[in-house]
């Protein structure tokens, strides 16, 4: 990490804002932690916007400027926390669990949505099936942040099974 006398007021954006408001510092599962900005943001997507298309496109345009933040800060974040995929970083996180959101919501019932989505969002980001690991390995921003939305694609994938094989354990409808 840079010494405190060099840190600028840029840097400290960036910090906040890769780090989901500083929550990828938690002690304890900093990347389930920092996804929570994604849920966050959801709920207010729905309440303020209950109908379709509207959401669908405010959860696509959040996940492109997530997307953009972490690939261009890529190289910033690898010299200020010294690492390639340094813990705290979260944009990755919140990536992800916005992918499955779009790609999977429950209308008109965004809590049990969120019962779903979140557990089995972050389930997949920390198994990382096959390829996922091999996807870390890309350079910069792209290989934190890929893993997270080819993960994020696994859970969609398992979210519509079970909708397919058990539809009743989605609430009432």
């Amino acid at each position: 990490m840079k010494p405190a006398a060099e840190i600028t007021w840029i840097d400290r954006l960036l910090e906040t804002l890769l780090t989901s408001f500083g929550l990828g510092y938690s002690p304890v599962l900093p990347g389930t932690c920092g996804a929570i900005p994604a849920v966050v943001y959801y709920l207010l997507v729905d309440w303020m916007f209950p109908d379709e298309p509207m959401q669908t496109w405010l959860l696509a345009i959040a996940i492109m400027g997530t997307c953009v933040l972490t690939v261009v800060a890529g190289r910033w974040a690898e010299d200020y926390f010294g690492t390639k995929d340094n813990s705290a970083i979260c944009t990755d996180e919140v990536a992800g669990m916005l992918l499955t959101l779009l790609l999977f919501r429950i209308a008109g019932l965004p809590w049990l949505t969120l019962a779903w989505v979140f557990p089995v969002t972050r389930v997949f980001d920390i198994i990382k099936l096959p390829p996922v690991r091999r996807l870390e390995k890309l350079p910069r921003g792209w290989g934190v942040l890929v893993d997270d939305l080819w993960s994020a694609l696994y859970g969609v994938a398992l979210l519509w099974l079970v909708w397919w094989l058990r539809p009743g354990w989605f609430g009432p409808g």
